[in-house]
């Protein structure tokens, strides 16, 4: 028995009130029996393959969002769950990519028919919530069990390239082996290069699910350089250590991630290497900085932590996570549980309260105006003198500071 969101019987009875069949398929029921919590439900609808009728019937539950018709599906935001309702279709290539597909809504095919166009077994089992029964036609169940990885159809599987990136990310996240023969087939499309067909953003998305829900992401990118892709490093064993130490931000552990795997490029090698993969400049940027900064993290820790020294560090970087990122590092060639450097300087970070944010400045423009000067460009030149003054301790009050402020500009009059 699958158990899903009783709230959704709403939905469903409804669907059914209109001899519509829903059928929970993919994603959530694979997840479901690997005990893994999800929010995204995939339901494929039978008997009708109208739009507007669908709208019609769903409205009351949210906006819809058609995000194409020519591939069947639409979504609604329902109390918390995603919900992705589909047609049934076929699908037929006609030319290369990932998108080269003729797709026909067939909205009376069975159950098999449809899921036969689906990548692996264990994505094509179904549950039927009107007649709570399970839909497995190829075993998927029994190959989850099994931790066996395969392909519904291994020439349909051929048609489209991204498949071989779902496979390495399904077998790293899942502890999955993949099937002999799918893993010839996933060998021979990588050598015939029809990763090259693939947009950069759609091998990105795949390679993040692969950094981010993996306990170990390593085994894939090993998995990868097996099959002939050149998306490979050798700084693996640092990218474990990472997935120990993950944030809640899943955007901030894709930066540690990235960092991790080219920490030791230089600075135009890890340009390259992030270029492959995603043109975001802030992603880049990120990543550069911190592979940056932990290049000097040992030179920090020598020349002796001051206050001065990691405030201004707040400024140019996370310390929270740069210290994620060095220690990752370090223990992933190091046998000793102790990060001396990393330890010291998360102490002192702390305690000053700059882990994750820089030192707050205490004067404003506000404050420079209120002493009679007008709005220039001078302005952000006093407070920057103003900032170093703070993070050198000259001042750690309103009230000094208003008094550093003062003498600073009888100063600067004199000269």
């Amino acid at each position: 028995m699958i158990h899903y969101p009783e709230k959704l019987n709403t939905i469903f009875n409804k669907l059914n009130n209109y001899n519509i069949k829903p059928i929970i398929v993919g994603g959530y029921i694979r997840d479901f029996l690997l005990n893994i919590e999800s929010k995204d439900i995939d339901i494929e609808i039978y008997g009708i393959s109208s739009f507007n009728e669908l709208e019609n019937i769903l409205k009351e539950f949210g906006n819809i969002n058609i995000v194409g018709k020519s591939f069947g599906v639409c979504k609604l935001y329902y109390q918390d769950y995603d919900l992705d309702f589909s047609f049934p279709r076929k699908d037929n290539k006609i030319k290369p990519g990932h998108r080269g597909f003729d797709i026909k809504i067939e909205s009376n095919i069975d159950f098999k028919t449809a899921t036969s166009r689906r990548d692996f077994t264990i994505n094509s089992i179904g549950f039927d919530v009107i007649e709570k029964k399970i839909l497995d036609p190829f075993n998927g169940i029994n190959d989850l069990k099994n931790k066996i990885l395969k392909a519904v159809d291994l020439n349909s599987f051929s048609e489209d390239p991204l498949r071989v990136l779902r496979a390495v990310q399904f077998s790293t996240r899942f502890d999955l082996q993949i099937d002999k023969n799918l893993y010839n087939r996933c060998k021979k499309m990588v050598s015939k290069k029809m990763l090259d067909e693939l947009p950069k953003e759609r091998i990105f998305e795949e390679i993040k699910k692969l950094l981010l829900f993996s306990k170990k992401p390593s085994i894939g990118f090993k998995l990868l350089k097996e099959l002939g892709s050149d998306i490979y490093t050798n700084n693996l064993s640092v990218i474990d250590e990472i997935a120990k130490q993950m944030t809640t931000n899943k955007q901030t552990n894709l930066i540690l991630m990235l960092s991790g795997l080219c920490y030791n490029f230089t600075q135009t090698k890890a340009e390259n290497f992030i270029f492959k993969l995603t043109n975001e400049k802030k992603i880049l940027n990120r990543v550069t900085t911190l592979i940056n900064k932990h290049k000097k993290i040992d030179t920090i820790y020598e020349d002796g932590i001051n206050n001065y020294m990691l405030y201004k560090l707040a400024t140019e970087v996370n310390i929270n996570e740069l210290l994620i990122l060095s220690s990752s590092i370090y223990f992933s060639y190091n046998n000793s549980k102790i990060y001396k450097a990393g330890e010291e300087i998360y102490k002192r970070a702390k305690k000053l309260n700059i882990l994750n944010n820089k030192l707050p400045p205490i004067l404003m423009g506000k404050d420079i105006l209120e002493l009679g000067l007008k709005p220039s460009p001078l302005f952000s030149e006093i407070l920057h003198l103003a900032y170093e003054a703070q993070m050198n301790g000259k001042f750690n009050n309103y009230i000094d500071a208003k008094k550093w402020l003062k003498n600073y500009l009888k100063f600067s009059k004199k000269n």
